[in-house]
């Protein structure tokens, strides 16, 4: 039974809207197929992604590609030591008029619905405050006074994981307000041939991008969160997985003295949402455990603390999410 056939009688143009996010994404987006799915699903679940790799990986462009996609403007913001809070989310400015004059409020690059952060980790801690408020609360506080943000609000940040002079890391707080943390690798030899080809076609004026209307997130969102089905069996498999990220040795002697500290909470409710997502653009109107496992790695990654003997030999949290995913059973 295919997808059409399970979703007969509801409303499909939701679900077709996001293949056709899909598809116009990857026209310009190429051997990143992975990353492009893992976007929808942060966008689809309502949630803010954190993109890392190393330069020239097609982060940034992979985010136009989303903005271009969905028709609106993209919102770009470089984050450098000396960027100030008002630089992202606006100020109180003066305007002389012959009235007297007074203060308004002029909006920052925040104000927008695909928001770009390039390099979150050169900004110092006061700018990372001011952006926590915006991807948590969905507005900004500027001289006491609050300001909502346009919805769909999506906030896709970028950060390089070798070059750390004069980086800022991230604080976990902050880690944690990223739903899902996408790696982005390198292409195979063959997707590598078609950028050359690709780039090379663009000299000559970039194709037209097909377009799906901004709305359809919306509706695709209201779709997936009253279609989709989680049974108590995956909701226990859920909780089971993040209760071990914090009790590792009660699993596994050696697991224990990878993690210092697990998941809290909101990584159930994340894996959940995103879950539930991926069920959703597989065209099923329930969760499988197999939903489940497949977005583990992008939902725990950067939510794991390892203890300083693990990151010291090289034990990658993927490797560690591996093992939870290996050691949990779902109950029967």
């Amino acid at each position: 039974m295919d997808a059409l056939e399970r979703n007969e009688g509801r409303d499909m143009a939701p679900l077709h809207g996001m293949g056709a996010l899909r598809e116009a994404m990857a026209v310009s987006i190429v051997g990143q197929r992975d990353v492009i799915e893992l976007m929808l699903l942060a966008l689809l679940a309502d949630g803010h992604a954190l993109l890392e790799g190393m330069p020239g990986l097609a982060k940034t462009r992979a985010v136009k590609a989303l903005a271009r996609a969905l028709g609106t403007d993209l919102h770009r913001v470089q984050f450098t030591p000396d960027l100030l809070p008002s630089d992202v989310t606006g100020s109180v400015v003066y305007h002389a008029e012959q009235s007297g004059g007074r203060f308004r409020f002029e909006p920052g690059p925040i104000f927008g619905n695909v928001v770009l952060i390039d390099e979150i980790n050169r900004a110092p801690a006061k700018v990372q405050s001011a952006l926590l408020e915006a991807m948590e609360e969905r507005q900004v506080t500027i001289a006491g006074e609050t300001h909502a943000l346009p919805r769909p609000f999506f906030v896709l940040a970028t950060q390089n994981p070798i070059e750390q002079e004069g980086t800022y890391p991230l604080p976990e707080a902050q880690l944690d307000r990223f739903l899902l943390h996408i790696r982005v690798g390198y292409p195979d030899p063959e997707a590598e041939l078609s950028i050359l080809r690709m780039v090379r076609a663009e000299e000559h004026g970039a194709a037209p991008v097909a377009q799906v209307p901004l709305t359809l997130v919306t509706e695709a969102r209201q779709a997936m969160s009253t279609s989709v089905k989680v049974s108590e069996t995956i909701e226990r498999y859920i909780v089971d997985l993040i209760a071990a990220t914090r009790a590792p040795a009660a699993l596994d002697a050696e697991l224990g003295k990878q993690i210092e500290f697990g998941a809290s909470p909101r990584a159930s409710i994340a894996l959940d949402r995103v879950a539930r997502a991926r069920a959703w653009l597989m065209g099923r109107d329930y969760v499988t455990a197999d939903d489940v496992r497949a977005v583990a790695a992008p939902v725990l990654r950067h939510r794991l603390i390892l203890a300083y003997d693990a990151k010291a030999s090289g034990t990658s949290a993927d490797r560690v999410v591996a093992r939870l995913l290996e050691l949990v059973a779902i109950a029967g």
